[in-house]
């Protein structure tokens, strides 16, 4: 069985509540998308990766079906069962997503529940999960698209319930489209969601209006994606960056976004402390939030790894450096290429 080798310096991760579970999960969690949905991933390096976060204090693991058709899942399994012999009293969490059936991110408001989580699309996708990562149960299950006018029907809530009263799953959650926070408050205000994954980062502070105090109220677990804005918050992108066909972030960074984001980035490179780079900035400017249960970088090299664990050491930014950064808020709308 594949074992990575322990690093010699642990530092210290501190752990959040989740929601209202009874979980205590690392507050710098790990994205696994990279791993197989992106150009130049690498299974060995993957694995290598994931149990160097591991044995940095990292304890929540995000995956889903469509991360690479199942792969992210597969390595993920290997990461646990690895793991059950080499820190047997250790609890890594793990979630997944099912997709939509009709494999449209983001979603609109026109489709309808029956479009994307009819009851049995949900039952198939969580079995194919499972069989994926060859685990007996994730303990966390999102719907990878949300709409709040779903709550109208709760045929998802229902399959979904059943599923975790047969102990496949252990909590429901839901994904929230990219830069539309509003459109899952009244899920979380519903009570019937443990946790939400949104985008929160320096540029996208918008769930701080409605969505992070309504996780606060409800006792709901809120997971912060795409800490770096999708890389424009690492201070490496340049308006001539490129990508190799098929890679996503080709059809993400068309121009109008890669120069305005890159814009961006280099108004914050004269906020950034000596001794601290952009990416560690971007981090801890979210661990400042306490309403935040855990963010979920993502990471395919030991660098990267190491840079962010750490930061949950070093903790939140100087109050006075956090509120310099609340002025880059970006608000920005959907668009064909925001996906």
């Amino acid at each position: 069985m594949w074992l990575a080798p322990l690093p010699r310096k642990f530092p210290a991760m501190n752990k959040r509540q989740f929601g209202r579970t009874e979980w205590q999960v690392s507050e710098i969690g790990y994205g696994m998308w990279g791993m197989a949905g992106w150009k130049g991933s690498n299974d060995e390096e993957s694995l290598a990766s994931l149990q160097q976060a591991v044995d940095l204090g990292c304890t929540f693991f995000d995956t889903a079906h469509d991360y690479g058709d199942g792969h992210s899942e597969k390595l993920l399994g290997e990461l646990i069962r690895a793991n059950r012999i080499r820190n047997p009293d250790k609890k890594l969490y793990t979630a997944s997503k099912v997709p939509p059936k009709n494999q449209q991110w983001p979603s609109r408001r026109e489709f309808a529940l029956s479009d994307c989580f009819p009851a049995d699309h949900i039952q198939r996708y969580v079995e194919s999960s499972l069989n994926n990562s060859g685990l007996d149960s994730f303990d966390l299950m999102h719907l990878h698209t949300w709409e709040d006018r779903w709550l109208e029907d709760q045929q998802w809530f229902d399959k979904l319930s059943e599923l975790k009263s047969q102990g496949l799953i252990h909590a429901i959650g839901i994904s929230i489209n990219r830069w539309e926070p509003w459109n899952g408050v009244k899920a979380v205000q519903s009570g019937l969601v443990d946790a939400v994954q949104c985008i929160y980062n320096i540029f996208d502070q918008n769930p701080e209006d409605e969505l992070l105090p309504a996780c606060a109220e409800h006792d709901v677990a809120f997971i912060a994606r795409v800490p770096f804005d999708e890389g424009t918050l690492t201070g490496n992108l340049s308006k001539e960056s490129t990508w190799p066909e098929g890679d996503w972030r080709a059809t993400y960074f068309v121009p109008e976004n890669l120069n305005s984001s890159v814009d961006h980035a280099d108004a914050l490179r004269p906020l950034i402390p000596d001794g601290m780079d952009m990416a560690e900035l971007a981090m801890r400017f979210i661990l400042a939030d306490a309403r935040v249960s855990t963010i979920i970088p993502g990471m395919r090299k030991a660098a990267h790894v190491a840079g962010n664990m750490a930061c949950s050491d070093k903790g939140p930014l100087p109050a006075e450096l956090q509120s310099e950064l609340k002025k880059h808020r970006w608000d920005r709308e959907p668009t064909g290429w925001s996906q």
